[in-house]
């Protein structure tokens, strides 16, 4: 069963929360508190974290800087609606996706039943489809582990489920409608940030020049490409 940890300091938001995730056969805990939030995610490795900002003893940025090295699950922070800063910034430190407060419980499940559709099933394995290798950049989708000069990369799980289809259509440009509709199910509302953040993120660790990008270029009004080239 998939395990969830599910940090909240709102005892009854928590507990209805809880108790609908666990009608949906996914195993629920809570906790209310940021600092021992991050001490159980490192130690318990859960499938997903739905993490809160507003938190006791550390706030939810605090907790996703601390354990992103080190945790290779999925976290879903819940954000104030309409704060774009709070979003931009849970991408840029690590979180895989944000979903704005207040949320109905069926939208939450939608949306974490489609985070958890990236993860890769046990013994997965796509042998027709399974690396790419650009120069000396090498994705693999049933490892999902990428490599650059022979140096891991550290990457989330939406980077990596980012990169992987940035790659898989390398050469042609991907407009940021086409990047949300296949990685969240939902079409560009013209403020939607997330892509930009995560290709930010990537740009950084594939050592590309942000002023003047070569491996991910943004082709101007119309979207993102990824670069055949430029990998040696």
């Amino acid at each position: 069963m998939t395990r969830i940890l599910l940090v909240e300091d709102d005892e009854r938001l928590a507990g209805l929360t809880a108790e609908y995730l666990s009608r949906n056969d996914l195993q629920v805990s809570i906790e209310g508190r940021g600092d021992t939030a991050e001490t159980r995610i490192l130690a318990e490795q859960p499938d997903l974290v739905i993490l809160d900002v507003m938190l006791p003893g550390k706030d939810g940025f605090e907790v996703c800087r601390a354990v992103r090295q080190n945790y290779r699950g999925v976290i879903l922070m819940l954000t104030a609606r309409d704060e774009d800063f709070d979003q931009i910034l849970g991408l840029e430190l690590g979180a895989d996706d944000y979903i704005a407060k207040p949320v109905q419980p069926r939208v939450l499940l939608a949306r974490i039943k489609a985070l958890l559709r990236r993860l890769p099933s046990p013994g997965e394995h796509d042998a027709d489809n399974d690396q790419m290798v650009f120069g000396n950049f090498r994705i693999g989708r049933s490892t999902r582990a990428a490599s650059l000069n022979h140096q891991s990369l550290d990457l989330t799980t939406a980077e990596f489920d980012l990169l992987w289809l940035l790659a898989s259509h390398a050469g042609n440009v991907l407009s940021r409608d086409d990047l949300l509709q296949e990685l969240r199910g939902i079409g560009f509302d013209g403020l939607d940030r997330s892509i930009d953040a995560r290709i930010s993120r990537l740009r950084k660790k594939l050592n590309d020049d942000p002023e003047n990008p070569t491996r991910i270029k943004t082709v101007r009004g119309k979207g993102y490409l990824f670069s055949k080239h430029d990998w040696d």
